[in-house]
């Protein structure tokens, strides 16, 4: 919640001088922008992918190495779009590293001063992507340490590194210690004392003390900022936004916040420069140094719904809420320190993680209504666990109808803006069903389960459920299967048998199961114009290449290569088939169990008359192939199954591979189409099933 609140407030004058932000807001207080939803961010990528190298490194049973940092940053990030600043090759530091990686330079040195140099190299990007490793480490400085000092590796050097590890220690010691000053000396025991991020700290914190001495309460940031202006200000040091200068302000904010979260984040905005960045890492320090109740509800978190949207290659993890992204940090906090999490939280972490379980206080899983209901988390009632989601309306007519829904897909149209280019593949599609429970203390009330099918318009309708008042009635509902729909929304409809001046619901254990069963028909797709560099393939995520539509089909095609992705990123066992059409080049291929840019299957068209079953494990590799004589032009009906490590391929009807991948098997995963070496393929649609 910290990070994600000092990420917004920061966002809208990112860049802007402490001047500019005075004579525009002046006492800025609150977020400067009413977002309608907040786009991506690249402070929340970076923290969000790069720790799921914890899950997807090639031996869980080694210490992480930056290595595995590197393939995560191959794996989830898009080719130069969105997930970060692509600022050119040595211009944006992340840029540069990934570049370096795609060619063949290995992490660390990917991001160390001797490949990129000293300006290159100790940009601000060494701690603005870390607080996640910090925040799977609670109360262990020393692993929160380690770990950041291999991420940050990977990208930057020097006093890029230094930073990462001082920021990471901040956050894990805060969740122990309470006095400021003592998170930041102790945090400094943790990098070289002769390094010029040392210098700087330290000469932070001597005006802070000399300041507080002579003035007392009436000590002031603000002389405090000049000093760093006059001292440690952009001018002073080389590139684009160097981290010197930040850890400056960020230090002074901490210092003169006074252990207030609101105060501390406030302050750190005011001052300009990098404010997404630095008030994300402040945010995430004080967040986890005050806890849940310093951090006032109406003004920070009520704004933010929960909401965390994302801009990765797997776009069924850009729709994220914030319950699922903490829960996610506790089951990796979890398996590095070898604990069993408690009874309660076992069913969440290990079977349902992205369920909107409400057990954090305040969690609202983005939860919304369009009737004018309040939504509250509340421990008045819980279904399992102690805590669950009360609504609440007023005046209601016999007949009358409300209703409480999460959305599952978004488009432009969603939003404000195109921070950082995100795209989106639906949370939940037709052939899975929906479960929840609902109490209702008093009242006449029936709930309705509902999805909303974006393609249609239509609103797909389950049969109404009488609720027994005071207690619990749990129900699920299939989403009808077997046609091209896109759920945009899903939730349920409450109607008044009778007139009431108030009513209460309360629901607990929202969550969606069941494989899909559902089909893409191209010739019903429109492109979603986001902005003249950023139009989307509905419900696919991009890693490279051209992709549009044209005569009713899909066309991908690429100079080098060409990969776009679908579906959800949990899927087990399925059948996908494509209708596809090779137009030019010798590489045509459909995915499955697609983790990524660089995980999944692929079912390949190749040079010479081949089909082939490829593995992609970063970089890809022929697992079984057959002589085929495949055409230009001509259209196949490609049939990929996937169960367990087996996979089978069939073209127009026929069994052509089977095989069985007995060595580190990808086991979930979504699906997609890939062109490399300048081909371009077409496809009027594809189905998925059971």
């Amino acid at each position: 919640l910290g990070k994600t609140i000092g990420v917004r407030l920061g966002a809208a004058i990112e860049g802007w001088t402490y001047e500019q932000i005075r004579d525009k807001y002046g006492a800025l207080e609150n977020y400067p922008v009413n977002y309608k939803n907040f786009a991506a961010d690249d402070d929340t990528n970076g923290p969000l992918f790069f720790l799921r190298a914890l899950e997807d490194r090639q031996d869980s049973l080694a210490e992480l190495q930056p290595r595995d940092i590197g393939n995560a940053l191959l794996n989830y990030a898009p080719y130069e779009d969105g997930f970060f600043w692509w600022g050119g090759y040595g211009v944006s530091t992340e840029h540069t590293a990934y570049l370096n990686l795609r060619n063949g330079i290995p992490a660390p040195r990917s991001g160390s001063i001797a490949q990129n140099g000293a300006a290159l190299a100790e940009q601000i990007g060494g701690q603005i992507f870390i607080d996640s490793w910090g925040l799977v480490s609670p109360g262990n400085p020393e692993q929160a340490a380690r770990l950041a000092e291999k991420a940050a590796s990977v990208t930057h050097g020097g006093n890029g590194v230094y930073g990462g590890i001082f920021v990471a220690v901040c956050i894990s010691l805060a969740f122990e210690e309470q006095d400021i000053l003592k998170i930041i000396r102790q945090a400094l025991t943790y990098i070289p004392e002769d390094s010029e991020y040392t210098r700087v700290v330290e000469a932070v914190i001597s005006f802070w003390q000399q300041d507080v001495a002579e003035n007392g309460t009436h000590a002031d940031w603000e002389h405090c900022f000049h000093y760093v202006r006059d001292n440690f200000g952009y001018d002073r040091y080389p590139g684009a936004v160097h981290i010197i200068p930040n850890i400056a302000v960020m230090i002074l904010a901490l210092l003169y916040g006074d252990g207030d979260f609101s105060n501390t984040i406030n302050i750190c905005n005011r001052c300009g420069w990098d404010t997404d960045c630095n008030v994300g890492n402040v945010g995430t320090i004080m967040g986890v140094r005050n806890g849940l109740d310093g951090i006032p509800y109406e003004r920070w978190r009520a704004p933010i719904n929960d909401l965390l949207i994302c801009s990765s290659v797997i776009g069924s993890l850009n729709i994220m809420d914030l319950p699922y992204g903490a829960a996610y940090m506790v089951q990796q906090a979890c398996s590095l320190s070898g604990m069993i999490p408690p009874p309660d939280w076992q069913p969440i972490l290990q079977e349902r993680i992205d369920s909107c379980h409400f057990e954090f206080p305040g969690s609202t899983h983005v939860m919304r209504s369009s009737s004018g209901v309040s939504i509250t988390n509340t421990d008045e009632e819980a279904h399992t666990g102690k805590r669950c989601l009360k609504m609440h309306t007023k005046d209601l007519s016999a007949g009358s109808e409300f209703d409480v829904s999460k959305k599952t897909y978004y488009t432009s149209k969603d939003f404000d803006d195109s921070r950082y280019n995100p795209a989106f593949s639906p949370l939940v599609y037709p052939g899975q069903s929906m479960h929840a429970s609902v109490l209702v203390p008093e009242g006449d009330l029936t709930a309705q389960p509902f999805a909303q099918d974006l393609i249609s318009g239509e609103f797909l309708l389950g049969e109404a459920i009488d609720l027994p008042v005071g207690d619990w009635r749990s129900f699920s509902w299939q989403i009808p299967p077997g046609t091209p729909s896109l759920i945009s929304e899903a939730g349920l409809l409450f109607t008044s048998a009778a007139a009431t001046s108030e009513q209460s619901v309360y629901l607990d254990d929202l969550y969606f199961s069941g494989q899909p069963d559902y089909s893409i028909d191209f010739s019903q797709v429109e492109m979603d114009h986001w902005h003249t560099q950023h139009i989307v393939l509905p419900q696919f995520t991009k890693q490279r290449g051209l992709v549009y539509l044209e005569d009713s089909r899909m066309h991908l095609t690429c100079a080098d290569l060409g990969e776009i992705y679908t579906g959800r990123y949990d899927w087990t066992d399925y059948t996908a088939e494509f209708r596809m059409t090779p137009i030019l080049g010798e590489t045509h291929r459909v995915n499955v169990r697609v983790q990524g840019a660089m995980r999944s299957y692929a079912a390949a068209f190749l040079e010479g008359g081949e089909i082939a079953l490829l593995k992609n494990d970063y970089g890809y590799l022929k697992l079984a192939a057959e002589s085929f004589e495949w055409k230009q032009g001509q259209t196949y009906e490609v049939q990929v199954v996937v169960s367990g490590p087996r996979i089978q391929v069939a073209v127009d009807g026929k069994e052509i591979l089977d095989y069985v991948d007995e060595s580190r098997p990808h086991l979930t995963g979504g699906i997609g189409y890939s062109v490399a070496e300048g081909s371009h393929l077409a496809s009027e649609g594809l189905w998925v099933s059971r």
